[in-house]
C-alpha cells in the first residue's frame, strides 16, 4: 500500500512496507543521500533528520509511523545552504572527514528551535547522541553557540 510523505516540503508517495526504516526510504526510494547509516541501532546520530522539527534516528523509525508528518533532511533544511546552523558550521570549519556533520547540523537545528539560547551543558546533553569519530565536538560547540546568535537576529 502506498504511503505519502512530506519531505523537504513536498509530497511523495512511496510503496514501501510501512516497518521499513524512514532512513532507507529517504536514501533508497527518494534518492536523499544526506542522512547516513552509522550503526543502525540509533545510537550514533549519523542518520538524525527531523520530524515535525524534532531530531529522530531515521534508521530506527517505520516509514509508516510518520507519514503522515514534515520530515526535512539536511538537503531540505535550507534551500542555499545557509541556514544559520550551516553557516556556523561552514564559518567554523567544523567537519574533519564530514560522514556525521549532517547528522550534528540536524541535533542541533532542533536544540535550537526549543532553547534559543543553550549553555554549554544544554549543547552537551543535546548532543550526546551524535558521536563524532574526528572528535569536532569543541566545535560543534562553538558553531551551535554562533547560529545561536544569528537565530537570535533573525
Amino acid at each position: 500500500m502506498p504511503l505519502k510523505l512530506k519531505v523537504n516540503n513536498a509530497v511523495a508517495t512511496v510503496d514501501v512496507p510501512p516497518d521499513t526504516p524512514l532512513l532507507w526510504v529517504l536514501r533508497d526510494v527518494l534518492n536523499l543521500k544526506g542522512a547516513k547509516y552509522g550503526c543502525g541501532m540509533g545510537v550514533c546520530g549519523a542518520c538524525t533528520v527531523l520530524v515535525d522539527g524534532r531530531a529522530v534516528r531515521s534508521c530506527m523509525t517505520h516509514v509508516g509511523a510518520v507519514a503522515d508528518q514534515a520530515i526535512t533532511t539536511i538537503e531540505g533544511l535550507s534551500p542555499d545552504g545557509l541556514h544559520p546552523v550551516q553557516a556556523a558550521w561552514e564559518s567554523l570549519d567544523v567537519p574533519q572527514c564530514g560522514y556525521c556533520q549532517a547528522g550534528q547540523i540536524m541535533t542541533a537545528t532542533a536544540l535550537l528551535a526549543r532553547t534559543p539560547h543553550p549553555t554549554d551543558a544544554e549543547i552537551d546533553t543535546a548532543m550526546s547522541g551524535n558521536l563524532c569519530r574526528c572528535g569536532t565536538y569543541p566545535r560543534i560547540r562553538q558553531a551551535i553557540h554562533e547560529a545561536a546568535g544569528a537565530v537570535a537576529n533573525k
